[in-house]
């Protein structure tokens, strides 16, 4: 006992005698700090409230340090709160990621999921969408409580509120009041895709076969019911296939570009492998509107001689509203000349390419938009 005292004693003053000379103007990562993270992990009780210097330590590295393995022991072991607003924004940026949602577990377990919560509230739809997508993965039996609203009172973006099914489906009592608001006829008419996946691919057995007998997946161009996307992600497709199914009449290259070739209307899709996962490449195919990209959402312009004007929204100034068409047209229109305009709920993308698609052919067409990645520098 004696022994452990002294060697205790011997770590604090290494932390005070390294923490004293650690000024503001250290760098980013000081070596002085790490030393003293290291000694400070190695301290099975040592209390983080004890040395002040100690601290501001630990605090530089972890501000230094986000989303390291020793970022994430520390703020579990010490659950400091003067990183929650550090820890919230590191998990929103990297919600789809392991990291990210490790990052919202710990919030939860320090009682500070109120930082997700007030995200979903925000003016950043991205963020919104994140913060309910963590909350899903980390909120437990908590999250049809804290996710249920945004689906029942319909108030939030067809993004937030699909996001929210999602979420909510990843426990049983969520799918069980989805199911309720299914049977009752209470369920948005533009949620429907996305509570069928979830519902018709339950482990429950009662869950799923009482689903069947109110939701069905849109049928594909062989007339074939629609697999959910849990199904279709098992499956493996053929990436030539797929790359012929892009350039397919009315498919994907009539608004998409691929390394140079094809419509500039929606996003560059060049790339979108390393952007999207299997799973989000289904339901960006199938739901669009539920995945609508806040730099690709569509507005529809009414001029005073009755002409309909839908497209992309380019630019907008007090004067004029500028809109690319989906042929790929690119029109500025004098606010003065316009009866009306308004952003749409929808997205310009089409909502039934399945119907173009055989289910092989969309296995396929994922299979090739997977392998459209970010060449890495040499």
């Amino acid at each position: 006992m004696k022994f452990i005292a002294v060697k205790l004693f011997c770590y604090l003053f290494i932390i005070t005698l390294f923490a004293a000379s650690t000024s503001a103007d250290e760098p980013a990562v000081d070596p002085k700090d790490k030393l003293i993270v290291e000694t400070v992990l190695r301290l099975k009780s040592f209390d983080l409230e004890s040395s002040a210097k100690g601290k501001a330590a630990v605090i530089r590295y972890l501000k230094a340090q986000p989303g390291t393995d020793q970022y994430f022991e520390l703020i579990e072991r010490f659950k400091p709160i003067e990183i929650v607003d550090g820890l919230a924004a590191f998990s929103l940026q990297h919600s789809t990621e392991t990291s990210g949602v490790r990052g919202a577990e710990l919030l939860f377990s320090m009682q500070r999921e109120k930082t997700l919560l007030e995200a979903i509230g925000g003016k950043d739809p991205v963020q919104a969408v994140a913060a309910v997508t963590l909350i899903g993965h980390a909120g437990g039996k908590r999250t049809p409580k804290l996710l249920m609203p945004l689906i029942s009172e319909g108030k939030a973006s067809l993004a937030v509120r699909t996001a929210a099914v999602t979420a909510v489906g990843r426990t049983v009592d969520g799918q069980h009041a989805l199911l309720e608001l299914v049977t009752s006829g209470k369920l948005a008419n533009d949620l429907t895709f996305a509570a069928a996946n979830i519902l018709l691919s339950s482990t429950k057995a009662m869950i799923k076969t009482e689903a069947a007998k109110h939701l069905q997946l849109p049928a594909t161009a062989d007339a074939q019911p629609l697999p959910t996307v849990a199904e279709l992600v098992e499956r493996q497709g053929d990436v030539a296939n797929g790359e012929r199914a892009f350039q397919k009449k009315n498919m994907c290259i009539v608004c998409h570009k691929v390394k140079g070739e094809g419509k500039d209307v929606g996003p560059d899709l060049s790339e979108i492998g390393s952007k999207l996962s299997r799973e989000a490449m289904y339901v960006s195919i199938l739901d669009p509107s539920a995945a609508i990209s806040h730099n690709y959402e569509s507005y529809a312009a009414v001029t005073d001689d009755g002409l309909v004007i839908v497209g992309l929204l380019v630019s907008e100034t007090d004067e004029s509203l500028t809109l690319r068409t989906q042929d790929g047209i690119t029109k500025k229109l004098a606010k003065a000349s316009l009866d009306e305009y308004e952003k749409l709920k929808v997205s310009l993308m089409p909502q039934d390419l399945q119907k173009l698609l055989t289910v092989q052919e969309l296995v396929d067409l994922v299979e090739y938009l997977l392998t459209l990645r970010k060449v890495s520098a040499p």
